[in-house]
């Protein structure tokens, strides 16, 4: 059997049945005993208490791990006591011995505070059930370490992470964040209204009081016709009483000028109606002339075809020579009666139409050419205007209090294209301490950066170029927050606070568009960011946020 054991796969014992089986005990841990340790109980190797005891054919003990430790160190190993060669096929599971090491008494290594005795096998048992073992709280963010005994009062009483009901709106909240949650989040706590009425409102109805307020300041009714007074709410109808005659001149003035405006329609109208008209008839006469010109035109051709005919006749036969003078002298009587001469001046007449329907013709193509190069202009100035829409919106989401709240949509196609290297990094909008403060972004690497990178996210710290450099204070010097928003609504943040080098190139006065980023290569392990249990990231959507210290800094 003893060979059966050593020859196990991975180097261990097989375990044989025993009562013993559930017991164990941790072989590093300082035991003291109730009763002096004997030395039939101590590993001959290493002198600790035996642990899953063997023994050799020289009768000497030893823990499992010392004796394969023994066979690895030397091909034909020896026993340390009598130097004597131990025969692996000799040695066997000592389970006596191993149930009597098992029961041996210790005390608890909370003693004296727990006069505990237990046996060596229940030591771990006990551990966990002591009251006076040292243990970790177990709120989110708390690192206290609380004897057992403690633990349920330090929950209910003394721990800043645990969660208390809002006095105000009896949501639960962390503790160490409920005044922060009263003041910014809690929409039944009670604030006075700006509009110096010295009444108190709650936050979440101070939209509906101001709509009310009778000490708010509003636009007089009659501002449409000229009343451009502003007046508390509660004094508008002894302002409109005052001012009753002011406002009806202004009502007749206004009147009086829309009667005037529509007049002038009227009158532009009737100008415009004739206009149509003159046109109507125009093209009318055009179309009329038309026809008689296309009517002259075929007469005329046929009159031709027939004297060529009639020529062709001439020549063949002379016993028409005759009838051909009879015919030129009736020609020439009827030259006396019919007058072509109308009918040349109605070809000149078409001619110049034709001629004035060319220069039309030049006028439009010059036209289409300035079509084409307003079209131009307009694209040109639609991608302008939408340049400045694009600006507008900016301006509209820049923050000028220190603080920037950037949005990072579309997390994990974002992460690909960085790990892919299409895209290493995103920066956010430009940022400002005040109006005329400094100018500030933020940049994400979302597969890390230097030490982070595959591993962690990295957040910097970007100073930029701003309109008001040349007036503010060289080199920078704030403390600025960095951090990751718990989207869960207990404020469990992942933070990192620095303050600016002031010998770094990162805060001086930026010779470029902005200075070299500063910050936290490892600001968060990927791990905890994408880990299903936290609530950094939601609907594929995280909130970073950076805060810059404004005190001591002056605002221009």
């Amino acid at each position: 059997m003893a060979c059966e054991e050593l020859a196990a796969p991975s180097g261990t014992f097989t375990r044989q049945n025993s009562s013993t089986s559930s017991l164990d005990f941790e072989p590093e841990a300082d035991y003291r005993f109730v009763e002096s340790l004997e030395e039939r109980y101590k590993c001959a190797y290493c002198r600790r208490v035996l642990r899953n005891p063997h023994q050799t054919g020289c009768g000497h003990r030893f823990c499992q791990q010392c004796i394969l430790a023994l066979r690895e160190l030397n091909a034909v190993p020896t026993c340390p006591v009598d130097k004597e060669t131990i025969k692996m096929h000799e040695v066997f599971k000592d389970n006596c011995c191993k149930r009597e090491v098992l029961n041996l008494h210790v005390f608890c290594k909370n003693f004296p505070d727990c006069n505990s005795k237990v046996i060596l096998g229940r030591y771990q048992e006990h551990l966990l059930q002591c009251l006076f073992e040292s243990m970790p709280c177990t709120n989110d963010g708390c690192q206290d370490q609380i004897l057992r005994k403690d633990l349920k009062e330090h929950l209910s009483q003394h721990c800043k992470f645990r969660e208390e009901r809002c006095q105000y709106c009896n949501t639960y909240v962390v503790l160490i964040n409920i005044k922060n949650h009263e003041k910014n989040d809690c929409p039944d706590y009670p604030v006075p209204c700006l509009q110096n009425c010295s009444q108190i409102i709650l936050k979440k109805e101070i939209e509906k009081h101001h709509a009310v307020c009778p000490e708010a300041e509003v636009d007089c009714p009659y501002k449409q016709y000229g009343c451009h007074v502003k007046v508390k709410r509660g004094k508008l109808a002894e302002h409109e009483n005052s001012a009753l005659r002011e406002h009806m001149l202004q009502i007749l003035d206004k009147n009086s000028r829309l009667e005037e405006q529509i007049s002038d329609l009227y009158k532009s109208l009737e100008c415009k109606e004739i206009k149509i008209q003159q046109l109507a008839d125009a093209i009318q006469k055009c179309e009329k002339e038309f026809r008689q010109y296309t009517q002259l035109y075929g007469n005329n051709s046929n009159l031709m075809v027939s004297t060529q005919a009639l020529a062709s006749h001439l020549d063949k036969s002379a016993r028409l020579e005759s009838q051909v003078k009879q015919l030129i002298q009736m020609a020439n009587q009827q030259q006396s009666k019919l007058d072509l001469r109308p009918l040349f001046d109605t070809i000149e007449n078409m001619k110049q139409k034709i001629a004035l329907m060319e220069t039309y013709d030049q006028r439009l193509v010059v036209l289409e050419d300035q079509s084409s190069k307003h079209d131009l202009q307009i694209n040109i100035h639609k991608a302008q205007l939408n340049k400045n829409e694009e600006r507008f919106k900016l301006l509209e989401g820049t923050c000028y209090n220190g603080k920037l709240i950037w949005k990072i949509t579309d997390y994990k196609l974002k992460k690909k294209e960085a790990v892919e290297g299409r895209v290493l990094s995103i920066a956010s909008q430009p940022f400002y301490t005040s109006r005329c403060g400094y100018r500030l972004c933020a940049r994400a690497y979302l597969n890390g950066d230097g030490s982070g990178k595959g591993t962690h996210i990295s957040l910097y710290f970007v100073v930029m170029r701003g309109e008001f450099d040349s007036l503010l204070l060289w080199p920078f010097k704030q403390k600025v927050t960095l951090m990751l928003l718990d989207q869960s609504g207990k404020k469990n943040h992942i933070v990192e606070v620095f303050r600016a080098d002031p010998n770094s190139s990162s805060f001086k006065r930026p010779d470029g568009e902005m200075n070299i980023a500063s910050g936290c290569p490892r600001f968060v392990p990927h791990a905890v960011l994408e880990n299903t249990k936290n609530t950094y990231i939601r609907d594929d959507t995280l909130f970073l946020k950076v805060v810059v210290d404004l005190t001591d800094l002056e605002e221009l």
